[in-house]
């Protein structure tokens, strides 16, 4: 009975959720976050103290994970049986997860306070079928980060919320805000495929659509167009845009934007903390709303998540951690320490998110018309990523295609990946 109960432990442990402790101790819980901001790490191990303090039955284990990595880690911990028991991730690297057995379904899971905070758009991120595999909690819309005494020198009317810019108004303001030796806009376009299609909402743009026996294929429309035609022509035809951004990262850029080279960077809401560390000193900037299109200033955004394992044997109690961790207050520090916007309607309307400074105003403003990212279901959208849609647009801004032939390998090469998972 020994040797079968040391058996069964290690069984438990490989399965990736811990076994109760030894003659009746607690359940052990491992917890991955994907924090990485200092703010943030802090928040959230204090949040993980708090639960250990007040839950002597249940104690959570902080794991450090990275966003670098973390769809190849999980999925080697999935498929090798020792997946954290509460997973941090991505909406849109959930899908495949999901249909392939790896998450628990937290529908029946959820206690209804935390089911009503999050308004529905957010579910449909983590909604797969007809189960439930995440609970999203931050979100990120992206913005325009604007040097401030550039937009007063070239006298371009400040866009807002409530009068943002068109996106040929933007193109217009891009070419007034450069000049001799800058540029108006540095597009970081190193990652192309999430910027392109979230902010494609705005002009109608869906690229994914799904037929009436589920199954989804790849379809550019006029709407698709708008926003990958604007940067390109604000490269070839404008030259307001250098052609050297275009395999940067965000971050790269910002060192040419504090010395003045670009008078605007688009970058997601949280990229704000980088430049109140390093901007130098009098550097003056702003946060204004990305452009708007036909369906106004909609843009698709794919949260941040957390999930259980479908492994894991104390379901029950990972959920009333995320619950714990979740509540409006809790979510509001984590959402602070990432800047980034909570998911919950009551965390949305607390003071800190709506003051001017660093632009949050602007941003807790976005919320609203943040919508699900359009690939957010479709299976297969990693591999339709990284070996069709992101050559295809990096060929495409830099001028090596034209918009028909990018259109054709989205199409046809995107829908050829895309039957594969469907069949």
């Amino acid at each position: 009975m020994r040797v079968l109960a040391k058996a069964l432990v290690v069984l438990l442990l490989l399965a990736g959720c811990s076994a109760p402790g030894h003659r009746g101790g607690p359940v052990v819980l491992r917890f991955q976050s994907l924090a990485w901001q200092r703010e943030s790490v802090a928040a959230t191990r204090e949040l993980v103290r708090q639960w250990n303090a007040t839950h002597p039955d249940v104690r959570v284990e902080y794991v450090q994970g990275s966003w670098d990595s973390v769809h190849d880690q999980l999925l080697t911990a999935f498929e090798g049986g020792e997946a954290p028991d509460v997973v941090h991730d991505a909406s849109d690297d959930l899908a495949d997860f999901a249909y392939g057995g790896y998450l628990a379904d937290l529908g029946a899971l959820l206690p209804p306070r935390l089911r009503s905070d999050i308004p529905r758009g957010s579910w449909d991120t983590v909604t797969f079928g007809r189960g439930v595999y995440g609970v999203p909690f931050l979100q990120e819309p992206r913005v325009l980060i604007a040097n401030s005494d550039r937009l007063r020198a070239a006298k371009v009317r400040r866009p807002t919320p409530g009068h943002p810019w068109s996106w040929p108004e933007f193109r217009q303001a891009a070419k007034r805000l450069g000049g001799p030796g800058g540029y108006g806009v540095a597009w970081p376009l190193k990652e192309p495929v999430s910027a392109t299609l979230n902010l494609s909402l705005s002009a109608g743009g869906r690229l994914f659509h799904r037929g009436a026996d589920g199954k989804v294929t790849v379809r550019f429309t006029d709407g698709d167009a708008v926003v990958p035609r604007t940067v390109h022509d604000q490269i070839a035809t404008d030259r307001s845009v250098p052609a050297s951004t275009l395999g940067s990262g965000g971050s790269d850029t910002l060192p040419g934007f504090f010395g003045g080279r670009y008078a605007m960077v688009p970058l997601g809401f949280s990229y704000r903390q980088q430049i109140v560390q390093q901007a130098p000193e009098g550097f003056r900037w702003e946060v204004l709303p990305a452009p708007a299109g036909a369906d106004g200033l909609t843009q698709g955004v794919s949260p941040q998540t957390l999930s259980v394992s479908a492994d894991c044997p104390h379901k029950k109690e990972a959920v009333a951690f995320i619950d714990f961790l979740l509540r409006p207050p809790h979510m509001v520090r984590l959402a602070l320490g990432d800047w980034m916007l909570p998911t919950g309607t009551r965390a949305l309307r607390d003071p800190a998110l709506h003051t001017d400074r660093y632009g949050w105003a602007t941003g807790t403003a976005l919320a609203a018309h943040l919508r699900p990212a359009p690939a957010q279901s479709v299976r297969g959208y990693p591999e339709w990523k990284d070996k069709v849609a992101t050559p295809a647009f990096q060929e495409y801004y830099s001028g090596s295609i034209g918009l028909r032939q990018l259109r054709e390998r989205l199409e046809r090469d995107g829908n050829l990946v895309l039957a594969r998972y469907q069949r």
